[in-house]
């Protein structure tokens, strides 16, 4: 049947000949089958990474101890220490049949990057010799001048550092027969600024730490570190590659940028945690392997709401290594689909008119003795300690909400926020209702009783938080961040992003709150009071302050749009306004003040994510001007061209009715080109305006001026793929992407 609707495809329109090929290449698949190296899991989990185990086998005691120190406590590495770890890490790599290292770190680009060296090297009489110094482990200087840097550097400066970042382990990649040891590191300017992710993500799990730490005193004097735990849910779509392929605008921008929708996408509800599609399990089961190799502990996979679309999801981790691993795994995926002959496609909004994809990130903190900080409890004194962490976390979203809606600012993420699947740009914490009780009960009628030694509780009217509370929590997926039991589940990430920019953002907005509820709560004690009576005083203040940000409903209703201005609560639908946050006073003194970017970072960041937006709407504006022109026009203009003589042949016959009808349907093909053309030369002057602008206003212009004209050259052209004959049209359909088989 393929090969015969080919053959008629060639004969008629030799420009479908793409899709029809991909078309007839997607059906033909056939599944490709997994083995894992081993039946159990725990026999091969983490067998290429150079973790504690690996480093326990392979440094003398002394260094190893010093590496934990530094790891755990983030003491100092001498030289003779480095110079012994890179040569166990050395030794271990090669004997796994490793040729190369390189200092993996993740630039202002939003992706990866790394350059291998060799560890061989020559020796003075021609002599090859395996080399890896612990220079080389500690620090190197890769190019910089092409990275994105703000303006914190220019382009002929092309010096930059990459430093070893120990808390994350180094593992082996595997590409064919070779293996390619790869380093986790931080990535800094000549001037010593932050050019990548990791750096201002470790400072703010550094000040959080102190933050935290500080105000568990209050409870347990054991508590002497406290990490933030952070699990990444990865949502995706899977398309078959030919199909891919003959989709450019999937190629050039990650997106359809026109599609008509198919009879049947999600309304019947279906696909959502329904069987995985044998190609697609086949895929999964495929990167989990080589993700678990790697000490990466996904554990969950299911189909999500849309056709094509999934989520895979791991275990919590320390959020350094978590965030480190979610990066790793998003390149395995890649690489991994191209074996299936899929393409993974991690845009926030690849298909117009179905649910898109997120990263929700899931987050906590958890002290040094196991304890999670936002864990209710049935005992009195570590339900207070609870209520502290969980009533100043929303303190510290209510303050900063328009810098943390800042950070998952992307042009990728405007298409999904707000858009019936994903939550609104109004930043809210929903927290169900029956710690919507308690807080109203702490508000209003909340006393403390002391009694002997350190016993006391909290009257509430509910005498104690009952254990069972995280089961009772409800998830609101309307919500961008939502307490879900025992953690904040932050919605709103894209899933194409590096979510250690929000996480970056969140450590600094809890520990900043943290250390004024230290400092608030020292004063009133300073003044006679007892310190849980301060304590519950505090939080009450705090809970009053707060409230505008706590929502319970339905955060896709205009009616929360509506209450949301009613409470002062901003809606800042786009990247272009979102990002000003960064460089808003209060935000220059929040993360200078305590050391996690500085004003210059700031203002760097701020000019990337705008350039980076102008960028994408960019080539998006370019992608669909050149298709529509050269693929949509010259085959509407051919069937036009074809009603014509037909028209023509109906009044030689004699059937003038028939012939007037077919005239409304070239007149409606003509106003759908028109509607094309006219577009494309206005959206072209558009850009050829905001090209002359300075990059703030530029990114205005094209978010404002040249976006707009996508969904007006859109419509014309969905009306012109379902006006056409199915065998004319050039360009893979969106029944033919979203069901894999």
């Amino acid at each position: 049947m393929c090969a015969q609707i080919y053959f008629y495809q060639s004969l008629n329109n030799p420009m479908s000949m793409l899709r029809f090929e991909a078309l007839k290449q997607a059906l033909n698949r056939v599944p490709v089958s997994v083995e894992p190296p081993a039946k159990k899991v725990s026999d091969y989990f983490g067998m290429n990474v150079f973790d504690k185990k690996a480093m326990k086998s392979s440094l003398p005691p002394s260094v190893y101890k010093r590496l934990m120190a530094t790891i755990e406590k983030g003491e100092k590495l001498d030289a003779s220490q480095a110079d012994a770890i890179s040569s166990a890490m050395k030794a271990w790599a090669i004997e796994r049949s490793a040729t190369h290292y390189t200092h993996w770190f993740q630039p202002l680009t939003g992706s990866t990057a790394e350059k291998h060296d060799a560890f061989f090297d020559l020796s003075s009489d021609g002599e090859v010799i395996e080399k890896f110094k612990g220079s080389a482990l500690v620090q190197q200087e890769p190019d910089a001048s092409s990275f994105p840097s703000g303006g914190l550097r220019n382009t002929f400066e092309a010096r930059g550092y990459t430093a070893w970042d120990p808390t994350s382990p180094a593992f082996l990649i595997e590409t064919g027969y070779g293996r390619t040891l790869c380093i986790p590191t931080i990535f800094v300017s000549y001037t010593g600024e932050a050019l990548d992710h990791k750096t201002p993500l470790l400072k703010s799990a550094d000040l959080l730490d102190k933050a935290a730490t500080a105000a568990c005193q209050f409870f347990d004097k054991d508590v002497r570190k406290v990490h933030t735990s952070l699990g990444i849910e990865q949502e995706f779509f899977v398309v078959d590659k030919a199909l891919y392929y003959a989709r450019p605008d999937l190629v050039l921008s990650g997106r359809t940028l026109f599609g008509h929708a198919p009879a049947k996408g999600q309304q019947l509800e279906d696909h959502y945690f329904g069987s995985i599609p044998t190609r697609v399990q086949l895929f999964m089961q495929d990167f989990e392997i080589e993700a678990l190799k790697l000490g990466i502990p996904v554990h969950t996979r299911h189909n999500e709401v849309a056709p094509g679309q999934f989520e895979c999801a791991p275990i919590f981790e320390e959020a350094n290594l978590a965030i480190d691993h979610n990066l790793l795994l998003m390149d395995i995926m890649e690489k991994v689909a191209e074996k299936h002959s899929l393409k993974v496609l991690f845009h926030e909004k690849p298909f117009a008119g179905i649910n898109g994809s997120g990263k929700h990130n899931n987050w906590s903190m958890v002290t040094n003795t196991g304890i999670n900080l936002l864990a209710p409890s049935s005992k009195a004194k570590e339900n207070l300690q609870f209520l502290v962490f969980f009533i100043n976390t929303m303190k510290a979203v209510y303050e900063n909400a328009d810098v943390l809606r800042a950070s998952i600012a992307s042009a990728g993420n405007d298409f999904r926020l707000g858009a019936n699947e994903a939550p609104p740009a109004i930043m809210s914490v929903f927290v169900g209702k029956q710690l919507t009780d308690v807080l109203e009960e702490l508000e209003h009628n909340a006393t403390v009783k002391i009694e002997k030694g350190d016993n006391m509780y909290i009257k509430l009217g509910i005498n104690k938080i009952p254990e069972i509370l995280m089961d009772n929590t409800d998830r609101n997926r309307t919500s961008p961040f939502a307490f879900t039991g025992n953690k904040f589940e932050f919605r709103a990430v894209g899933s194409s992003a590096n979510s250690a920019a929000a996480i970056m953002v969140l450590n600094t907005i809890v520990a900043d709150q943290l250390f004024k509820f230290v400092k608030d709560v020292d004063a009133l004690v300073e003044k006679g009071e007892k310190r849980e009576v301060a304590i519950v005083n505090i939080l009450r203040d705090y809970i009053k302050t707060s409230k505008n940000i706590r929502f319970e409903g339905n955060g896709y209703s205009q009616e929360w749009v509506d209450e949301a201005k009613k409470r002062g609560l901003s809606n800042i639908t786009n990247t272009p306004d979102a990002v000003n946050a960064y460089i808003s006073a209060k935000s220059k003194a929040l993360f200078s003040q305590h050391g996690v970017l500085s004003e210059i970072e700031l203002h760097a960041r701020h000019e990337i994510m705008l350039e980076n937006y102008i960028r994408k709407v960019q080539i998006e504006s370019r992608a669909l001007g050149n298709l529509a022109t050269n693929q949509v026009i010259p085959v509407a203009i051919a069937y036009q061209n074809t009603l014509i003589q037909n028209v023509k042949g109906l009044k030689d016959i004699g059937l003038e009715k028939e012939a007037k009808a077919m005239v409304e349907r070239i007149k409606e093909l003509s106003t759908y080109i028109a509607g094309i053309t006219e577009n494309i030369d206005a959206m072209l002057e558009e850009r050829k305006k905001a090209n002359k602008l300075d990059t703030h206003e530029r990114a205005h212009a094209y978010c404002h001026k040249i976006k707009p004209y996508f969904d007006k050259i859109r419509y014309n052209v969905d009306k012109l793929e379902i006006t056409l004959p199915d065998s004319m049209w050039s360009i893979a359909k969106y029944r033919e992407l979203l069901f894999v088989k």
